[in-house]
């Protein structure tokens, strides 16, 4: 389900006119610890998101960006923001990335890479004596 877009129509011309839609994903955490490259993020989705049924071809509709450690893509055409989502976790497994990095919504029209939490076995025998 893609972010809604708002419609205004004139009252004698009839024509429509759609406001764009800006995702973001914020890739801060990996990239400050060496482990992904935001280069190589940003021309993976250029080459994988799909325009009309075409791979790699953006054209005018869908700019993307990058600034330091995010990725923002801009469409003027419906985008939805669970396909953003699907592309991430793909480009993770491709690095196997995927076993230690989760991508979480933290906004209505932003994603982040974090880490998983993993307790082990001697955070849990730690925390059992404390008590």
């Amino acid at each position: 389900m893609a972010p809604k877009t708002q419609k205004i129509t004139a009252k004698k011309g009839g024509k429509t006119k759609k406001t764009h839609q800006r995702f973001s994903i914020n890739c801060a955490t990996p990239v400050e610890d060496e482990i992904m490259d935001v280069g190589a993020f940003e021309d993976f989705l250029r080459a994988r998101i799909k325009v009309n049924g075409k791979a790699g071809n953006l054209g005018e509709e869908v700019k993307l960006s990058r600034d330091k450690n995010e990725v923002q893509l801009t469409s003027h055409i419906p985008f939805s923001k669970r396909y953003l989502k699907y592309l991430t976790k793909k480009f993770l497994k491709k690095n196997n990335l995927r076993d230690y990095i989760r991508v979480i919504a933290n906004d209505k029209t932003s994603y982040e890479l974090r880490y998983f939490q993993i307790s082990t076995a001697e955070d849990e025998e730690s925390g059992e004596e404390d008590q």
